[in-house]
């Protein structure tokens, strides 16, 4: 019987894909930019929150952010309205970034003299965790009104994800948000997890955010 070659494609491309994020991220180091790939479901408020860092970002760092959707440019417009250098990336349907995709939007970009790049990724909680973008950081929002229970639908997310923001707290006495039992299931898949309370409307824990995230530039781009 004529054996039949069995390539696992999957297997394949997420190996090539780690490879080159590594280039990418020497490549982002050499250069002095830190890259934070930003992860998230749908109406998180990642864009919100990203205009909240603006302001307070504001003459303490050189930042921009590239935002990624399936189709759309609604969130590049809103953050270079608000003074942030922006630009849309499309995947064409792919509900993800890969190392490569990323590489041609910062190439696209064209900003080496930024000291901070953030990715906005695509809004979905299962395919931008399984492919390494070349993130320095990979940072990832949790909305009060997602429930607490995300972590345990989603557990890749949290394992690759270094920051997470848990967003609209401002909500919880809205919701049954039991963050307690939240980050003790975030614990159990990332002992080292940073975790930041905010609410990007009303500007409560976002300095403190800033700060930290100012930090990990300085500390990257040394």
């Amino acid at each position: 019987m004529n054996e039949v070659q069995i390539i696992e494609l999957k297997e394949t491309i997420l190996e090539d894909n780690d490879k080159d994020a590594e280039v990418l991220r020497q490549e982002l180091k050499s250069k002095k930019t830190c890259l934070i790939n930003l992860m998230s479901s749908p109406g998180s408020g990642k864009t919100t929150t990203l205009l909240a860092l603006n302001k307070a970002f504001a003459g303490r760092i050189k930042w921009g952010v590239m935002e990624a959707d399936i189709d759309s440019d609604v969130d590049a417009i809103t953050m270079k309205e608000a003074g942030v250098p922006s630009i849309q990336l499309h995947t064409g349907g792919m509900c993800h970034l890969d190392a490569d995709m990323t590489r041609q939007g910062i190439r696209s970009f064209g900003r080496d003299d930024l000291d901070l790049v953030v990715l906005e990724n695509i809004g979905n909680l299962v395919c931008p965790a399984e492919f390494d973008t070349g993130a320095a950081i990979n940072m990832t929002i949790l909305s009060v009104p997602e429930g607490d229970d995300k972590p345990l639908k989603y557990p890749l997310l949290y394992k690759v994800a270094n920051i997470m923001v848990v967003n609209k707290i401002d909500a919880l006495e809205v919701f049954d948000f039991n963050k307690d039992a939240m980050e003790a299931a975030v614990r159990k898949l990332n002992p080292d997890m940073k975790f930041f309370y905010i609410s990007a409307k009303t500007g409560e824990g976002v300095d403190e955010l800033a700060d930290y995230l100012i930090e990990c530039v300085k500390e990257w781009n040394e």
